[in-house]
């Protein structure tokens, strides 16, 4: 009896970031199986693929009520389109399906953070604390998007290692790619203002750099809970007309952003992945990551990694990066090489013949 694959691509949002890229990059090589997606409007199925359209705004559009109605949409109306339960198997690329359902599914998990750095108060730590768990312990199959988020689902849920599979993520590279464009005197961070992003000590590291013409770039969507504590920080380090927020950049403009860069700096205390640090490789950037987690893996020998607890090793790897044209000019090369061996093609190929293993 053949198995119908269904493809759960509720949390989709209309301004596309992180686990969205992940889910759109893969699609096409998903469509190969001949899925049935379950996606909102602003997705489109290709020719091989079946769409049935979803409610809009199930996903952080929504803010926290978008969330919430997914989880129910998961949990009571995602079952409706499932057909019985030994021909069917579902698909989510995050950890979230029917729980106690009688259906085989299969998930991907992205990290942990919110156990790294837990907020007693905050839904995120529960929803990671409960919901996530179960999902994972019921799962036929979990994807993980490095050896790291892996080794974590391990630490903290007991999930066995040969349940799980790590595949790398990939990038758009239509999108990131150097431009022939006249390196700007600034450095760029790119990605969100959560407390474990670091950008404190990032702020800190930056006042200290001995070149009172250059500039720090924050690019992504303002946060009214960390955006101000940042603005704050710059102003008592004497830097606040050199820090630039620039709040959410749209994807078409990240390439000239990235390119453009003397240095892109990614002092994350923990990250799943670290897609920002592979696509400022694609584009040609220096970079500058951490050392613990999963950024290792994403860079290898291409960027230069520090330990993001401390402030002077993020400062020192700035002032390098301005004062030694060869050793930027290397990261550069470095980097191009080693973004070169990531694709969402070759993502969405291993995953798409895991999957295939389960019909």
């Amino acid at each position: 009896m053949t198995s119908t694959l269904v493809v759960n691509l509720s949390f989709l949002s209309a301004q596309p970031s992180g686990i969205s890229n992940y889910a759109l990059g893969i699609a096409p090589a998903l469509a190969s199986l001949a899925p049935t997606f379950l996606a909102p409007s602003y997705f489109e199925a290709s020719d091989r693929a079946t769409q049935i359209k979803t409610r809009d705004r199930l996903s952080s559009d929504a803010g926290r009520k978008g969330h919430f109605h997914r989880l129910m949409w998961t949990q009571f109306q995602c079952p409706k389109y499932l057909k019985p339960a030994s021909t069917s198997l579902l698909f989510s690329p995050l950890p979230e399906a029917p729980l106690y359902s009688r259906w085989r599914f299969i998930v991907t998990a992205h990290d942990v953070i919110p156990l790294h750095f837990p907020r007693w108060r905050s839904p995120l730590y529960h929803y990671f604390q409960h919901y996530v768990p179960r999902v994972l312990h019921q799962a036929a199959h979990i994807l993980c998007n490095s050896e790291t988020t892996a080794a974590d689902l391990t630490r903290f849920y007991g999930i066995p290692p040969h349940r799980m599979t790590a595949i790398p993520l990939g990038y758009d590279a239509q999108n990131f790619r150097p431009l022939d464009l006249p390196k700007q005197p600034y450095f760029l961070y790119l990605g969100r203002y959560d407390r474990h992003k670091n950008l404190g000590r990032l702020v800190d590291a930056f006042s200290q750099v001995q070149d009172h013409d250059c500039e720090l770039w924050l690019v992504g969507a303002e946060d009214a809970r960390y955006t101000p504590q940042i603005r704050a920080l710059a102003e008592e380090k004497g830097v606040r007309d050199r820090v630039k927020i620039i709040g959410y950049a749209p994807y078409h403009d990240l390439p000239k952003l990235l390119s453009q860069a003397i240095g892109f700096v990614f002092p994350s205390l923990w990250e799943g992945f670290g897609l920002p640090v592979l696509e400022a490789m694609a584009c040609g950037a220096p970079v500058i990551t951490s050392n613990v987690s999963s950024l290792p893996e994403v860079a290898g020998e291409a960027a230069l990694l520090v330990d993001p607890y401390h402030t002077e090793a993020i400062r020192d790897a700035m002032q390098q990066v301005l004062d030694d044209a060869t050793l930027a000019q290397q990261l550069r090369h470095l980097g191009l090489q080693r973004a070169s061996q990531f694709s969402w093609q070759k993502t969405g190929r291993a995953t798409a013949n895991l999957i295939q293993a389960y019909l």
